[in-house]
């Protein structure tokens, strides 16, 4: 049966599951540590996370950003949320407003490229930093 953009593919079990999980967690998740809270309460692989994850990540519901020392973190797609970080103290410091907001806009209109989440950080040093190292 083929869908249409008005009648998504329903989820499997799993993967409701894995979105309902990430309902619920308050922050970006690596996807071992998501499999750990399902054990919890259901049978589920490993490798059926992933599988989910990545499903869910190529319908634009999930969005996968890579955390310290480069592990894939998960998240729910939301409001694209960007910051200054700081390599000396590891202080974040969020953006208020998204500085490429109208050039998402534009690669949406010219590309035709449905774009469903961007990931923008800024590394450097605090101004706090900048003052001791002086």
């Amino acid at each position: 049966m083929k869908h249409t953009l008005t009648d998504p593919p329903k989820l499997t079990r799993a993967q409701q599951a894995v979105l309902d999980l990430l309902r619920d967690v308050s922050q970006a998740i690596a996807a071992q540590d998501l499999f750990m809270m399902l054990r919890q309460t259901r049978s589920i692989g490993l490798a059926t996370v992933y599988r989910s994850l990545e499903t869910l990540k190529t319908r634009g519901l999930v969005k996968c950003v890579t955390g310290q020392p480069g592990e894939a973190l998960y998240s729910l797609v939301g409001q694209d949320v960007h910051h200054l970080k700081c390599l000396s103290c590891d202080q974040s410091v969020q953006l208020e407003n998204c500085p490429l907001s109208g050039v998402t806009q534009e690669l949406q209109t010219t590309q035709q490229f449905k774009i469903y989440y961007h990931t923008l950080d800024f590394f450097g040093v605090c101004p706090d930093c900048q003052r001791s190292q002086q």
